[in-house]
């Protein structure tokens, strides 16, 4: 068996914690290749070595001098080194770094420089090979991702290499600058390492055991999820919920790798399983329930509006021709609705309402502010009946008004829209309904 592990930095803060990884993976031999994200904060005031590095190339780049806050990032790598016993120096890196700063070599160049400096240590620390992301990881001249030259040459290098430490987050574009992924982008560098060896399972270690079945910030210790699939994970992730990167899935899908998220403080947990599809039947009628907040909505009616052939298309294009995105398009015999994000609409709410009498001459135009919208994910949902009349039920005696709901046809999801100051009530009273009763 062959497996991709990627590490986060709140994994990698100190040497005590890079102690645990290299517990982790010692554990089993099938743990070959390994991501490193930089360290993040050993504490919550603590700063993050990648906004160090930017804090310290913003300086470098406006001619303040810069050492200092380089010596304090060099001092953070060295705290890992004594504390792991290492016989291993930066010194050579930080002079090379320092002369790069001063020659301006890109915020993408300084940012990266956490990672990199990460896998040398890891690497010296686990005595594996190390590979620098910037020799198999590229960008076209647009700094767009490169999947197939990447995936070639990543495949052909660790052929034959056992074990290896492969640095995430960056990689080159074809004139050799360095270019990153978006933050976090370190789980997009393991699913790529995942994909180029044919890997038979992706982990990904972070500091929860793994997806949860909403906010905990909402619903103290709410349960973990066992297994979901990539469609309820992108579901859930485009509606807020944050463990994994969402760019990350799809290297692992196109090739049927599982992604297993675990939690590097409780190696003993299972975490949670992302795979393509499963004939376990989840725990619970839902997977999982996300939402945000900040949402505006468009009503427009107009009687016999539903005989007028393209009416739709003429709405979604003045949105499109003032540069707005659009979330939900719920709809009835006489009224359209359209939902959009409240900070992108508010400047350019009247260019919109003028649009659309010019394009469709409703009958009433009306606006709403400060709503949310909430998601509640689960393929458990298309063999379970009643599962919207549930949660009308729960909003109600919750004393929540409930200002929009849309159904997808795969029946995987059910989309509410509420107002801002019920978001947290409604999550509650949803997450009562479907998990707490059952446990």
């Amino acid at each position: 068996m062959k497996k991709v592990v990627k590490f986060g930095g709140s994994s990698l803060a100190s040497a005590e914690q890079f102690q645990k990884v290299g517990n982790i993976i010692h554990a089993d031999k099938d743990r070959r290749y390994v991501v490193p994200s930089a360290p993040g904060k050993r504490f919550s005031e603590d700063i993050k070595v990648t906004d160090m590095l930017y804090d310290c190339y913003r300086a470098a780049e406006s001619g303040k001098d810069f050492s200092k806050k380089l010596q304090k990032i060099q001092a953070r790598y060295q705290e890992i080194i004594s504390g792991l016993k290492l016989e291993l120096s930066l010194d050579e890196e930080f002079e090379l770094i320092a002369r790069n700063f001063k020659e301006q070599a890109g915020e993408d160049y300084a940012a990266s420089r956490g990672e990199y400096l990460n896998g040398i240590v890891m690497a010296n620390y686990l005595d594996m090979e190390f590979i620098d992301a910037a020799e198999v990881i590229f960008f076209d001249e647009n700094g767009n991702f490169d999947e197939a030259k990447t995936d070639k040459c990543l495949s052909e290098r660790l052929e034959g290499v056992e074990f290896a430490v492969i640095p995430g987050f960056y990689g080159k574009r074809a004139d050799g600058v360095i270019n990153t992924f978006s933050r976090g982008g370190s789980d997009i560098t393991g699913s790529i390492v995942a994909k180029a060896v044919k890997a038979d399972l992706y982990e990904n270690w972070t500091d929860v055991s793994g997806f949860l079945v909403t906010d905990p910030r909402i619903i103290a210790n709410p349960e973990t999820i066992g297994t979901i699939t990539y469609k309820e994970l992108r579901e859930l992730s485009y509606m807020g919920a944050t463990v994994l990167h969402e760019d990350a899935i799809f290297p692992l899908r196109s090739a049927g790798i599982p992604i297993n998220i675990r939690n590097t403080n409780r190696p003993q947990d299972s975490g949670t399983m992302i795979v393509e599809s499963t004939c376990s039947k989840p725990k619970y009628t839902i997977t999982g329930i996300a939402g945000k907040k900040g949402f505006a909505s468009i009503n427009i009616e107009k009687d016999m509006m539903n005989s007028e052939i393209g009416f739709g298309r003429k709405v979604l294009q003045v949105f499109e021709e003032n540069g707005i995105s659009f979330e939900h398009v719920p709809s009835g015999i006489d009224t359209m609705t359209v939902y959009v994000h409240q900070d992108e609409f508010q400047e350019k709410e009247q260019s919109v309402i003028a649009g659309l009498h010019r394009a469709v001459q409703p009958d009433t135009i009306e606006l709403e502010s400060d709503l949310a919208l909430i998601a509640v994910v689960g393929r458990g949902m298309k063999r379970n009946r009643g599962t919207a009349g549930r949660i009308f039920s729960a909003l109600a005696h919750a004393h929540v008004n409930v200002k929009m709901i849309d159904q997808g046809s795969s029946e995987l999801n059910i989309i509410i829209g509420v107002e801002n100051r019920d978001f947290e009530a409604a999550i509650k009273a949803i997450y009562d309904i479907f998990v707490t009763v059952c446990i």
